[in-house]
């Protein structure tokens, strides 16, 4: 699409944002592919749990654990822990899921809605990696100024204690399959359904809401929430994913989202391993004390930082397009 009919298009139709018109020209959208392409999703990511169900709840059953203590706590089917077995072999287990997920995803997709993979990732012809990376960049650092001052300031709260085979074949894991797990959690909350809504809506901002709203009530099975509580980690959840989606409308495609996304999860499951975190890792180090608190005011802290940083970088002056 040449610039002239990109500037014809936008005056036709609802939007003014490149990543909201994608989702609307781009295949076909019904409310029934949606709803098909979400079961989909979901059959993917139930049916690896069918597979790999039964055994770890008989090797549960094998360390003392009763029904009732896995009906209490389901987070107790991926504990390394309570299963007396390799971290790196939950860890497989977890990322599964999500690899099955992206399958039953990828097929709605392009079967069912006739959409590429590009279409619901950016607004643009191509993925924009520089985007991606310059964001990794930026959010990684920041992660790692923040591990450098717990250790200068508050050196008791980091233990290490780094089992140098584990943490490789750790890291090897996280770098393979860790592109599908925030892959496909970004392409779906801040692509497929911002896109979707936003052609219901015809504006931007109340699929913003809405889809992170919904990220922060999927992540609410998490260990850290039954830890922590529901209020401040839904607060966290939904803050993040609003602060992602925010600049995913801004920035016309999901390659500083995907960035920060991907960053988070890869360099925080590699140097600390948490003690309720939902990813258990063989990391560098391991936290001995959390504060739910202060770690959201460290987000907010540098979710003001990089956006700063990308402000001046790409020299935003549209805010409208988050509503449009």
């Amino acid at each position: 699409m040449n610039e002239t009919n990109q500037e014809e298009n936008q005056v036709k139709l609802p939007f003014n944002n490149l990543y909201l018109i994608s989702g609307l020209v781009h295949g076909l959208n019904k409310a029934w592919m949606y709803f098909l392409t979400i079961l989909f999703l979901i059959s993917g990511y139930v049916l690896f749990q069918a597979i790999i169900a039964m055994p770890l709840i008989a090797i549960l059953l094998q360390n003392g654990y009763t029904t009732q203590d896995m009906t209490d706590n389901a987070n107790l089917l991926f504990d390394s822990t309570a299963l007396k077995m390799d971290r790196n072999l939950v860890l497989l287990m977890e990322m599964g899921m999500f690899v099955f997920a992206f399958i039953g995803f990828f097929i709605g997709l392009k079967y069912i809605h006739l959409k590429s993979l590009t279409s619901v990732v950016t607004g643009f012809q191509k993925f924009r990696l520089k985007r991606f990376f310059f964001a990794f960049g930026v959010w990684g650092s920041l992660l790692v100024l923040t591990v450098l001052y717990d250790l200068l300031v508050e050196p008791g709260s980091l233990k290490m204690n780094i089992n140098w085979t584990g943490f490789i074949i750790s890291s090897l894991i996280m770098i393979v399959l860790m592109p599908v797990q925030t892959g496909i959690e970004e392409v779906f909350f801040r692509g497929y359904l911002l896109q979707g809504l936003s052609q219901v809506f015809k504006n931007g901002y109340l699929p913003l809401i809405i889809t992170s709203l919904l990220f922060g009530w999927a992540h609410m099975s998490n260990p850290e929430v039954k830890e922590y509580g529901r209020p401040i980690m839904l607060t966290y959840y939904t803050f993040f994913a609003l602060f992602m989606g925010s600049l995913t409308l801004l920035d016309e495609g999901l390659e500083l989202a995907f960035g920060i996304h991907f960053a988070n999860n890869i360099i925080s499951s590699i140097l600390i391993c948490p003690q309720h975190s939902v990813i258990k890792t063989y990391s560098i180090f391991e936290s001995t004390s959390e504060n739910p608190y202060t770690e959201i005011f460290v987000w907010l802290v540098m979710a003001i930082i990089t956006f700063t940083v990308f402000w001046f970088k790409y020299r935003w002056n549209n805010f409208k397009l988050i509503l449009k």
